[in-house]
Protein backbone atom coordinates (compact mmCIF):
# COMPACT_ATOMS: atom_id res chain seq x y z
CA UNK A 1 0.00 0.00 0.00
CA UNK A 2 1.59 3.15 -0.77
CA UNK A 3 0.65 5.76 2.12
CA UNK A 4 2.11 8.86 0.34
CA UNK A 5 -0.67 8.70 -3.02
CA UNK A 6 -2.29 11.54 -1.57
CA UNK A 7 0.56 13.44 -0.36
CA UNK A 8 2.56 13.04 -3.98
CA UNK A 9 -0.64 13.51 -5.99
CA UNK A 10 -0.83 16.86 -4.16
CA UNK A 11 2.56 17.96 -4.92
CA UNK A 12 2.39 17.09 -8.54
CA UNK A 13 -0.68 19.43 -8.47
CA UNK A 14 1.63 21.97 -7.21
CA UNK A 15 0.72 22.43 -3.92
CA UNK A 16 3.64 22.43 -1.21
CA UNK A 17 2.65 22.39 2.22
CA UNK A 18 0.31 19.53 3.28
CA UNK A 19 -1.55 18.29 6.18
CA UNK A 20 -3.20 16.05 6.99
CA UNK A 21 -5.84 16.14 9.37
CA UNK A 22 -8.57 14.06 11.60
CA UNK A 23 -10.41 14.00 15.52
CA UNK A 24 -11.37 11.97 17.96
CA UNK A 25 -14.07 11.86 20.46
CA UNK A 26 -17.19 12.37 18.17
CA UNK A 27 -19.07 9.72 20.02
CA UNK A 28 -18.64 9.73 23.21
CA UNK A 29 -21.11 11.08 25.81
CA UNK A 30 -18.45 13.42 27.75
CA UNK A 31 -15.87 15.61 27.12
CA UNK A 32 -14.49 17.59 24.43
CA UNK A 33 -13.78 16.84 20.85
CA UNK A 34 -10.11 16.72 19.62
CA UNK A 35 -8.74 17.49 16.16
CA UNK A 36 -4.91 17.11 15.21
CA UNK A 37 -3.35 18.68 12.13
CA UNK A 38 0.00 17.05 11.42
CA UNK A 39 2.66 18.04 8.71
CA UNK A 40 4.95 15.40 7.83
CA UNK A 41 8.66 15.93 6.02
CA UNK A 42 7.95 15.33 1.93
CA UNK A 43 8.25 12.00 1.27
CA UNK A 44 8.29 10.59 4.70
CA UNK A 45 6.40 7.70 6.30
CA UNK A 46 7.04 6.99 9.79
CA UNK A 47 7.31 3.40 10.54
CA UNK A 48 4.14 1.66 12.23
CA UNK A 49 1.75 4.45 11.37
CA UNK A 50 -2.03 3.63 10.86
CA UNK A 51 -5.54 4.45 11.94
CA UNK A 52 -5.12 4.67 15.35
CA UNK A 53 -8.70 2.33 16.16
CA UNK A 54 -6.50 -0.39 14.36
CA UNK A 55 -3.52 0.12 17.15
CA UNK A 56 -3.32 -0.78 20.51
CA UNK A 57 -3.27 2.15 23.73
CA UNK A 58 0.67 1.10 23.98
CA UNK A 59 1.52 1.61 20.24
CA UNK A 60 -0.52 4.60 19.91
CA UNK A 61 1.38 6.37 22.94
CA UNK A 62 5.25 5.18 21.41
CA UNK A 63 4.12 6.72 17.61
CA UNK A 64 2.56 9.74 19.13
CA UNK A 65 6.40 10.41 20.70
CA UNK A 66 7.52 9.71 17.33
CA UNK A 67 5.41 11.40 15.28
CA UNK A 68 5.82 14.71 17.36
CA UNK A 69 9.38 14.61 16.87
CA UNK A 70 9.64 13.25 13.51
CA UNK A 71 6.75 16.06 11.96
CA UNK A 72 7.68 19.16 10.55
CA UNK A 73 4.89 20.54 12.70
CA UNK A 74 1.44 19.59 14.54
CA UNK A 75 -1.60 21.13 16.19
CA UNK A 76 -4.46 20.19 18.21
CA UNK A 77 -7.44 22.03 18.40
CA UNK A 78 -10.54 21.21 20.53
CA UNK A 79 -14.04 22.49 20.94
CA UNK A 80 -15.59 21.34 23.80
CA UNK A 81 -18.54 19.91 25.56
CA UNK A 82 -20.34 23.27 26.33
CA UNK A 83 -19.54 24.52 22.74
CA UNK A 84 -20.56 20.88 21.14
CA UNK A 85 -24.21 21.37 22.77
CA UNK A 86 -24.81 24.81 21.82
CA UNK A 87 -23.74 23.93 17.67
CA UNK A 88 -23.55 20.36 17.82
CA UNK A 89 -21.37 17.77 16.98
CA UNK A 90 -20.61 18.05 13.51
CA UNK A 91 -20.05 22.07 13.69
CA UNK A 92 -18.12 21.32 17.06
CA UNK A 93 -16.04 19.10 15.31
CA UNK A 94 -15.14 22.02 11.97
CA UNK A 95 -14.29 24.12 14.77
CA UNK A 96 -11.61 21.76 16.50
CA UNK A 97 -10.51 20.98 12.95
CA UNK A 98 -10.53 24.88 12.28
CA UNK A 99 -8.94 25.31 15.52
CA UNK A 100 -5.78 22.63 14.78
CA UNK A 101 -5.05 23.74 11.43
CA UNK A 102 -4.73 27.46 12.38
CA UNK A 103 -2.81 26.16 15.59
CA UNK A 104 0.17 25.29 12.54
CA UNK A 105 3.38 27.23 12.95
CA UNK A 106 3.45 26.67 8.74
CA UNK A 107 0.85 27.73 6.95
CA UNK A 108 -0.18 24.72 5.00
CA UNK A 109 -1.77 25.44 1.02
CA UNK A 110 -3.79 22.31 1.14
CA UNK A 111 -5.76 19.98 4.20
CA UNK A 112 -5.86 16.28 3.41
CA UNK A 113 -9.24 15.93 6.28
CA UNK A 114 -10.50 12.52 7.20
CA UNK A 115 -14.12 11.50 5.93
CA UNK A 116 -16.85 12.95 3.29
CA UNK A 117 -17.35 16.59 4.56
CA UNK A 118 -15.25 19.78 3.71
CA UNK A 119 -14.74 21.69 7.24
CA UNK A 120 -14.90 25.56 6.40
CA UNK A 121 -10.93 26.44 6.73
CA UNK A 122 -8.73 29.55 6.49
CA UNK A 123 -9.12 31.04 3.33
CA UNK A 124 -6.49 29.97 0.83
CA UNK A 125 -6.03 26.23 2.29
CA UNK A 126 -7.71 23.76 -0.07
CA UNK A 127 -9.07 20.90 1.93
CA UNK A 128 -9.50 17.55 0.10
CA UNK A 129 -11.39 14.71 1.84
CA UNK A 130 -10.15 10.98 2.24
CA UNK A 131 -13.07 8.76 3.17
CA UNK A 132 -11.35 5.94 5.65
CA UNK A 133 -8.18 8.41 5.07
CA UNK A 134 -6.49 7.30 8.34
CA UNK A 135 -5.96 4.26 6.95
CA UNK A 136 -5.12 5.24 3.54
CA UNK A 137 -2.89 8.43 4.07
CA UNK A 138 0.37 8.92 5.77
CA UNK A 139 -0.36 12.61 6.90
CA UNK A 140 -4.11 11.68 8.07
CA UNK A 141 -3.06 8.49 10.22
CA UNK A 142 -0.59 10.73 11.84
CA UNK A 143 -3.16 13.23 12.90
CA UNK A 144 -5.57 10.76 13.96
CA UNK A 145 -2.90 9.39 16.68
CA UNK A 146 -2.16 12.74 17.63
CA UNK A 147 -5.70 13.46 18.19
CA UNK A 148 -7.14 10.25 19.58
CA UNK A 149 -3.57 10.08 22.37
CA UNK A 150 -4.60 13.69 22.99
CA UNK A 151 -8.22 12.94 23.84
CA UNK A 152 -7.62 9.61 26.09
CA UNK A 153 -4.72 11.66 27.86
CA UNK A 154 -7.49 14.59 28.97
CA UNK A 155 -10.09 11.88 30.17
CA UNK A 156 -7.87 10.24 32.03
CA UNK A 157 -7.24 13.72 33.98
CA UNK A 158 -10.82 13.79 34.05
CA UNK A 159 -10.84 10.50 35.55
CA UNK A 160 -9.29 11.69 38.78
CA UNK A 161 -11.19 14.50 39.03
CA UNK A 162 -14.49 12.81 38.50
CA UNK A 163 -13.20 8.91 40.08
CA UNK A 164 -17.24 7.99 39.97
CA UNK A 165 -17.18 7.65 36.56
CA UNK A 166 -14.58 5.85 35.87
CA UNK A 167 -13.44 7.63 32.76
CA UNK A 168 -10.49 5.61 32.60
CA UNK A 169 -12.31 2.35 31.32
CA UNK A 170 -14.26 4.09 28.32
CA UNK A 171 -12.60 7.49 27.89
CA UNK A 172 -16.38 8.84 28.15
CA UNK A 173 -17.79 6.71 25.54
CA UNK A 174 -21.34 5.18 25.84
CA UNK A 175 -20.86 1.94 27.31
CA UNK A 176 -22.74 -0.06 29.61
CA UNK A 177 -21.04 1.24 32.70
CA UNK A 178 -20.74 4.34 31.99
CA UNK A 179 -24.73 4.71 31.99
CA UNK A 180 -24.78 3.07 35.24
CA UNK A 181 -22.35 5.61 36.44
CA UNK A 182 -24.47 8.48 34.98
CA UNK A 183 -27.67 6.69 36.52
CA UNK A 184 -26.29 6.59 39.60
CA UNK A 185 -24.43 10.25 40.01
CA UNK A 186 -26.18 11.63 37.15
CA UNK A 187 -24.46 14.41 34.95
CA UNK A 188 -21.46 16.12 35.41
CA UNK A 189 -20.12 19.46 34.08
CA UNK A 190 -18.04 17.53 31.04
CA UNK A 191 -21.02 15.07 30.13
CA UNK A 192 -22.28 16.49 26.34
CA UNK A 193 -26.04 17.39 27.39
CA UNK A 194 -27.60 17.32 24.02
CA UNK A 195 -25.95 13.74 23.83
CA UNK A 196 -27.93 12.56 27.30
CA UNK A 197 -31.16 13.89 26.32
CA UNK A 198 -33.36 11.38 27.45
CA UNK A 199 -31.42 10.70 30.76
CA UNK A 200 -32.28 14.10 31.50
CA UNK A 201 -35.72 14.07 30.68
CA UNK A 202 -36.31 10.62 32.61
CA UNK A 203 -35.06 13.20 35.60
Amino acid sequence: MDWLLYENDALSKGYSVICGVDEAGRGPLAGPVYAAAVILPKGHIIEGVNDSKKLSEKKRDLLYDKIISECVCYSVGTASEKEIDEINILQATYLAMRRAVEGLEIKPDLALVDGNRVPPLDDGIAVETIVKGDGKSASVAAASIIAKVSRDRYMLEMAAKYPQYQFEKHKGYGTKLHYEMIEKYGISDIHRKSFLKKVLNNE
